[in-house]
């Protein structure tokens, strides 16, 4: 019941915060159009005025798609069928399952991005952890004031995930299962334990998506300036919390489910000049709005069990406290005026 109310009070706290989800679909779309512009000129470059441009400016050009994809560099090789549609999403999780290396070009954005994002994320959960608009001068203050903290604790994440992607993945999926099916005969056999090491190795990762999350709210919320320390605290939180987290956890993986089987059901196919191109970029669109609001939810969610568990569930704060009180200092200056005579 815990789970479900904290997921409940995240929905609606990102209902609440329109602008902050607008703000972020704006901020994806404008990372992501430069990068789209170069691919166009690769594009254009390869066709010029052949025959070829005509059919694809008319529709779908497999034979032409696999041509340019072949003989593509940098961002051109990212330019492959599976972008359109749900090939994307399923291109995506397998990049992860198999841990499969990305692009350079692309891991340089990525890269960029994650730093953007460690800066942002500060102001974003100091936000959803007040439960009321903090206008732009009270977002960007929080997202200065946390940015180094999150960032020595990015580093942190950054050496976990690289352990786990670059030795415990290989060492499950790739030595350990072949030394283990070297002489298995039962391709049955072979294909459980291969599910079996997938199980084990997203087992580590949500343990560490669980510690990671809270460290980084109790970091915001408390106003921690230590990583190390808010990341100890996180895991004291779990331990105490183990249930509740599990299960908030797995409301926001059927969320995400939910979200992913309703793309693929109106995902359109191969797109065709006209209505069909537009359609697939709407589509396309209204899913990454949709992946953006499940974020800002599982963040929200999360904060409000944090929040509810150690007494900080009365977090509707009234503006008249001045900034820049920490989210906790403010609930607890405003205390006597929130709870009942």
């Amino acid at each position: 019941m815990r789970a479900v109310a904290a997921f409940r009070d995240g929905v609606g706290r990102v209902r609440g915060a329109a602008a902050l989800v607008a703000g972020l679909f704006v901020l994806t779309l404008a990372t992501a159009l430069p990068l789209s512009y170069i691919v166009r000129g690769m594009i254009a470059a390869h066709l010029g005025a052949s025959l070829a441009a005509e059919a694809a400016a008319s529709g779908t050009n497999y034979g032409w798609w696999q041509e340019f994809t072949a003989q593509a560099s940098g961002l051109g090789q990212t330019f492959v069928p599976s972008i359109a549609g749900f090939g994307a999403v399923l291109d995506n999780l397998d990049g992860i399952a198999d841990n499969l290396p990305m692009v350079t070009a692309l891991a340089v954005v990525t890269g960029g991005w994650l730093v953007v994002w460690s800066f942002l994320s500060g102001g974003i959960l100091d936000r959803l952890a007040r439960g009321r608009k903090t206008r732009a001068h009270g977002f960007f203050a929080a997202c200065g004031v946390h940015f180094w903290r999150l960032l020595r604790l990015g580093v942190i994440v950054l050496i976990v995930y690289a352990f786990l992607f670059g030795y415990v993945h290989g060492w499950l999926l790739t030595t350990g299962f072949d030394r283990v099916t070297r002489d298995v005969t039962v391709e049955r056999t072979a294909f459980i334990l291969r599910g079996l090491g997938y199980l084990l190795f997203g087992s580590l990762v949500v343990a560490c998506n669980l510690a990671f999350d809270y460290a980084r709210i109790r970091l915001v919320v408390e106003d921690r300036r230590s990583a190390v320390g808010a990341l100890l605290a996180g895991l004291r939180f779990l331990r105490r919390h183990l249930g509740a987290a599990l299960g908030l956890y797995a409301l926001n993986a059927v969320a995400f489910i939910l979200l992913v089987a309703a793309y693929g059901l109106l995902a359109p196919g191969a797109p065709r000049a006209g209505w069909s191109l537009a359609a697939v970029l709407l589509v396309g669109e209204l899913y990454i709005l949709g992946r953006l609001s499940l974020k800002l939810i599982f963040y929200a969610s999360e904060t409000a069990l944090f929040q509810g568990a150690l007494a900080h569930a009365a977090y509707t704060a009234a503006p008249t406290v001045l900034w820049p009180d920490s989210p906790a200092a403010e609930s607890i200056a405003n205390a006597d005026r929130l709870s009942p005579s």
